[in-house]
């Protein structure tokens, strides 16, 4: 079954059944919060889900996803499609749920999840997604990104982007490491320009976010910020210096009760 769900669930699958919508689109325009691009997925250890080091066959061809040991050093050059409406909502290869709003990725190969950097060699636009999906499988193109991750690499309106992939991990100490090597002071600079924040929670009652924001903020001595969008409104807790604060803070969150909080990144 675990195979099974890896071949059907994909993010390039052509399988209409399962699908509300025959042909993928972006979402309309009002839907979309205005600060999907502004933040990368915060790399972190995670197990790998078991199924995911395993071979599986999709539409007649088998493929053999890399070795832990083999991911760390992945690096490549290809072409990176999109994908939306179609399967936000839906399942991914790990089992988890599609947010087309989320720094997400399909890779046929990498173990999931993964989290690796793209460039846009058009525009030199970078953006870090965590891997949880299968796909594509048309054509040969590299890496399936999220509508939230085309967007800040700019190639929504084109479709499809030559891109570097890199895989990014920590070192024992926290630090990334990409394709297996420490980032040079330069490729380090833009990290010193970024805000990390804990999101605990959304809510469409402003008074029940605020109460909870007050709460929150006292409890862990630190901002928290209650953005709107489109009548919801997001409970951040930040900003936070570092990828290294914003894991610390968001382990004590998830274990006060909130274990679907995340981290994101902001440009300062």
């Amino acid at each position: 079954m675990l195979l099974l769900l890896l071949t059907l669930v994909s993010a390039c699958s052509s399988n209409y059944g399962r699908y509300q919508q025959r042909n993928d689109s972006a979402p309309q325009a009002h839907e979309v919060p205005h600060d999907i691009a502004m933040h990368d997925a915060v790399p972190k250890v995670e197990p790998y889900y078991p199924a995911s080091l395993r071979a599986y066959n999709v539409l007649g061809r088998t493929y053999q996803p890399m070795s832990a040991q083999q991911a760390v050093t992945y690096s490549a050059t290809g072409q990176a499609s999109w994908y939306g409406q179609k399967f936000h909502g839906h399942l991914t290869a790990n089992g988890e749920v599609y947010d087309m709003y989320q720094m997400t990725a399909a890779h046929k190969t990498l173990p999931l999840p993964s989290y690796v950097r793209l460039t846009n060699l058009k525009n030199d636009k970078q953006v870090i997604v965590r891997v949880n999906d299968r796909g594509p499988f048309h054509g040969h193109r590299l890496i399936d990104v999220s509508y939230a991750a085309a967007k800040k690499l700019d190639m929504l309106n084109h479709g499809v982007a030559n891109i570097k992939l890199d895989v990014v991990t920590l070192d024992e100490s926290g630090q990334m490491l990409i394709a297996g090597k420490p980032l040079t002071p330069q490729q380090n600079a833009p990290e010193l320009q970024t805000e990390y924040y804990v999101q605990v929670a959304a809510l469409s009652d402003s008074s029940k976010i605020n109460k909870l924001a007050k709460g929150l903020a006292a409890l862990y001595q630190i901002g928290a910020q209650t953005p709107e969008e489109n009548g919801v409104f997001r409970l951040r807790l930040g900003p936070l210096k570092d990828t290294s604060s914003a894991q610390q803070l968001l382990k004590k969150v998830q274990q006060g009760g909130y274990p679907n909080a995340f981290t994101l990144s902001a440009p300062q």
